[in-house]
């Protein structure tokens, strides 16, 4: 009963944090209608742009991931697969900031490609900013998203359908047809939606690189109107529409194949009968080829550049340590928070399950179950929002922004954070549940002796993760930031306001290599996790 207690703990706190965003929302916008909102200058051409450019970014990113996740799928002993198949997930974890850098590097006005074209006689450079540039970021940071979902899709194809394929002597057409679209039409819905969604509630990529109020998203258009503006009624409008969007857009998701869903393999090993012809294997290696380019180029600008700055003055900066500090302890505090709130949770829908299936017992687990993508429905600029509103009476908003941050980055790393621990948890429990119960161990000796050695490993997973999203967050912190209260990010964006790109570029190699030294100390530590699992 004790779990069960503790996930219900965790469930109001959840709700109430949220709700009374919301509420705070919904309070002070009861007065507009649709006639103002149709009426506002600014908020249907930021809800029109909003779905302009996910929609596009979307297909962009399903148009190159598809022709990638093939080429992968079929050239298993290309040199090097595996190493792009990693580099593919770079993105996912970088910093949005950092990304928006190295691209910048490559395609900005002063960037490689411009300098190539003006090389060749171009006279005008490649402006990276505006439409074009928020869809080719999102790309960079989604396709190799879609790309490996769809590859994992695919790598999943039993070995006999090849070998019949083959025997069958389908040409590279027919397999296409009758093998690997089905596959990818299956997860294609699922994986659309997924991106859209990321697209949609972008705020850091479209702050850099909106490039004025034409290119200007429901996210961006609330940071202004509170920020600069100062207009609460224009800002609850936007932010009230924007759960009306997210809302929709999960709601649609709900009903659309997972992304994971795909035929399941046997264990044959797999072996592609279409791709040894030689212009198969060429076409295959050039586009894999461009791919890593793509990938890899503003990851390196943001190497080259970062070590052209000064990294030890940089270093003993007083600006810097404090940014630092304050990230740290932020993204600490709130990764420690979303862990523990993720194993309240957890914890207790493992317990309801365990004691019975009536009626209070499902709604109950449902409802811890859906208390982790609650969050999803309410963008974190919305919840900065709203508690933006909550604390303004009480006077300097700065001195509650730190735990406000927190408490945002926490919920925000939530739902990674159960992606982690859930099946780690389950498998934990199924494995050792009964021995423990037999022997009647409880307490801190089940926890020192039986749980930690097993968890250690997906505990520190969701905590360094749960820590480099929080780092590299800029949504919260936008609206709140002070001098008091500057974090690395935006102490970058800081640096690039004020022309300083040098500092800036050199700021993010060093946030990137912090993100990376947390990313690797997460999945240290395997063998031991393995050995404690097979004492247990």
């Amino acid at each position: 009963m004790t779990h069960v207690a503790g996930g219900a703990f965790g469930l109001v706190a959840i709700l109430a944090f949220i709700l009374a965003a919301v509420a705070a929302l919904l309070t002070i916008g009861s007065g507009q209608g649709f006639a103002s909102l149709v009426a506002d200058p600014v908020i249907l051409p930021a809800l029109r742009f909003t779905l302009l450019q996910a929609g596009l970014s979307t297909l962009l990113s399903l148009l190159f991931g598809i022709p990638v996740a093939l080429a992968l799928a079929r050239q298993r002993q290309f040199p090097g697969r595996i190493w792009l198949i990693r580099l593919m997930a770079v993105p996912m974890g970088l910093p949005v900031l950092i990304g928006a850098l190295g691209l910048i590097g490559i395609w900005g006005r002063t960037g490689l490609v411009s300098t190539l074209l003006f090389g060749i006689g171009a006279d005008e450079p490649l402006s990276i900013y505006g439409l074009s540039g928020i869809l080719l970021a999102h790309v960079f940071f989604n396709m190799p998203l879609a790309a490996r979902l769809l590859l994992a899709g695919l790598e999943r194809v039993p070995a006999e359908y090849w070998m019949l394929s083959a025997e069958l002597g389908m040409g590279r057409s027919a397999t296409f047809r009758f093998v690997e679209w089905p596959v990818i039409a299956r997860l294609l819905p699922g994986v659309a939606g997924l991106v859209f969604m990321l697209c949609a509630t972008s705020f850091t990529l479209v702050l850099v690189l909106g490039g004025g109020p034409a290119a200007t998203t429901l996210e961006v258009a609330i940071y202004q109107a509170l920020r600069f503006d100062f207009d609460p009624a224009r800002a609850v409008s936007l932010a009230v529409l924007q759960i009306g969007v997210t809302g929709a857009l999960l709601a649609v998701i709900s009903l659309l194949p997972a992304a994971d869903e795909a035929i399941a393999g046997s264990e044959r090993p797999v072996r592609r009968f279409d791709a040894g012809s030689g212009l198969v294997r060429l076409q295959d290696g050039l586009l894999i080829l461009a791919a890593a380019l793509f990938l890899g180029l503003p990851l390196m600008s943001i190497l080259v550049s970062g070590l052209r700055a000064d990294l030890f003055d940089l270093l003993i900066e007083p600006s810097f340590l404090s940014a630092a500090v304050t990230s740290l302890s932020i993204a600490g505090s709130a990764a420690l928070l979303s862990t523990g709130l993720a194993l309240l949770l957890v914890r207790a829908i493992i317990a309801l399950r365990v004691r019975g299936s009536g009626l209070a017992f499902r709604l109950l687990s449902g409802s811890l179950s859906a208390a982790g993508s609650l969050v999803l429905l309410v963008p974190a600029i919305v919840l900065a929002t709203g508690w933006f509103l909550i604390l303004r009476p009480l006077g300097e908003i700065s001195r509650f922004a730190p735990a406000i941050v927190i408490a945002i980055n926490a919920l925000m790393a939530l739902p990674f954070v159960l992606r982690i621990l859930t099946p780690a948890v389950e498998d934990h429990r199924r494995i050792s549940g009964r021995l423990v119960a037999s022997l009647g161990i409880s307490g801190f000796v089940k926890l020192w002796r039986i749980d930690l050695p097993v968890l250690a490993r997906p505990l520190a997973m969701a905590v360094s993760f749960a820590m480099a999203l929080s780092l590299g967050d800029m949504g919260a912190v936008a609206l709140f930031g002070a001098e008091d209260v500057t974090t690395l990010p935006w102490l970058i964006y800081s640096r690039l306001g004020s022309y300083r790109t040098n500092d800036a570029d050199g700021l993010a190699l060093i946030l990137g290599v912090i993100c990376l030294a947390l990313t690797m100390l997460g999945t240290a530590g395997a063998k031991r996790s393995r050995e404690a699992v097979a004492h247990v």
